[in-house]
């Protein structure tokens, strides 16, 4: 269809839904927010538009030097060699065979886009006599070129090439601005990588050229819908966001109150969903802290994790259950028969009784919680008094090689 005979019938159409009165607009399906872009304007400004669009500024197809020596290999001229590559393309999509119809098309590309970049090079293409390609001749060319884009688009789009898809209908529309089958396959193609804007853009420049288009319309109450999941999603995530930033705050509050000093490492642990939180209400202020803690054995190297140690339980709730340990063979951990202590924030050690909550030990002021996370020796009372010893004298000479 030529440009004046879209014309005429976009004036037709238009002219029919004025007299159909604002009723009728009532009854149709919602547009994209980008077809108010195009309200009012004539299809030359919209096919203007069109090519002011980024998606559609593409060449044509390039390595038009090797699709020229392959196109010798074929009997006729080029129009033909792409005619019969487009239909035998066409065949091959009827049956589904969407990759062998790509490949059809492609070659068909190859020839008509190495004539098409010669004239754009200011070459003067010639039939196999040796004359001038007329007028005539490089219009059916560039009709069947376009058509060749625009299917292997469709092939691109049944094979999920989402990209490759909107470059063809690009480049389709390159040649007539005035495709709708591209608009449709480039605007799906967008849709399905979560492009909204592009997708509803292109759609909404397609409907301008064909408002009654029923692919287009449908696709339209797609866009419409993606875009209100999307946003729901962001909305959902800002108020997650919102939500976790209060509550961060609410938690530097209570450390605050309760006088407990905090650090915060280059690299702190990974505790998966293990964190420092309000409990039972991470939005309620009066809540009580809860820790993730590390019970660390240094004479035997091993380490138990607690995911949350309320500050208002004791040693003893948790060792009673931790105890007897697995690997402890001789029996050694009991809860008579050992000493817990936590690092001061000078590099000493405090005695941690077993039976004090753990909110006294912290609101001494003392004890640092280093990346949310309390940490515990625990030794055995036998060996407690050397290690103690041992630490002290590692802390001192560390502090004497920084100084």
């Amino acid at each position: 269809m030529s440009i004046e005979e879209l014309t005429e019938q976009m004036a037709k159409a238009m002219e029919a839904a004025e007299a159909s009165g604002q009723n009728a607009d009532a009854t149709k399906p919602s547009l994209p927010p980008g077809h108010a872009l195009q309200a009012g304007k004539t299809v030359d400004e919209v096919l203007a538009d069109l090519n002011k669009s980024p998606l559609f500024m593409t060449e044509l197809e390039e390595n038009d030097d090797i699709a020229a020596l392959q196109a010798l290999n074929y009997e006729g001229t080029p129009l033909e060699n792409g005619t019969d590559f487009k239909e035998r393309g066409n065949e091959c999509f009827r049956a589904r065979m969407f990759a062998d119809a790509k490949e059809f098309y492609t070659k068909g590309v190859q020839i008509l886009a190495a004539e098409e970049r010669k004239r754009q090079n200011g070459e003067v293409t010639k039939n196999p006599e040796g004359e001038p390609d007329s007028e005539e001749e490089i219009a059916k060319q560039r009709g069947v070129l376009e058509g060749l884009y625009v299917n292997r688009a469709a092939c691109h789009l049944e094979l999920r090439n989402y990209r490759s898809c909107w470059t063809d209908c690009a480049a389709a529309l390159r040649l007539n601005p005035a495709n709708v089958k591209a608009c449709y396959r480039s605007a799906r193609a967008l849709l399905a990588v979560g492009r909204i804007e592009e997708a509803d853009d292109v759609c909404a420049r397609g409907l301008a050229l064909d408002g009654e288009n029923k692919a287009l319309r449908g696709l339209a109450d797609e866009i419409i819908s993606k875009a209100k999941e999307r946003d729901a999603r962001r909305r959902k995530e800002a108020e997650r966001e919102a939500r976790e930033k209060r509550r961060a705050l609410l938690r530097k509050a209570a450390l605050k109150a309760r006088g407990i000093p905090t650090r915060t490492t280059e690299k702190p642990p990974e505790m998966e969903d293990a964190a420092l939180a309000l409990v039972p209400d991470p939005d309620d202020p009066r809540s009580t802290l809860s820790f993730p803690t590390v019970l660390l054995y240094p004479a035997h190297l091993e380490t138990d994790f607690i995911k949350g140690f309320n500050e208002m339980q004791t040693l003893e709730d948790h060792l009673s259950y931790v105890f007897p340990l697995p690997w402890d063979k001789e029996g050694t951990y009991t809860m008579a028969g050992t000493e817990c202590y936590v690092e001061t924030r000078e590099g000493g050690l405090l005695k941690m009784g077993k039976r004090v909550p753990l909110l006294k030990i912290l609101s001494t002021g003392k004890v640092e919680v280093v990346d949310e996370v309390v940490r515990i020796f625990v030794l055995p009372k036998a060996e407690a008094e050397a290690w103690v010893k041992k630490f002290k004298e590692q802390k001192a000479a560390v502090r004497g090689k920084s100084s």
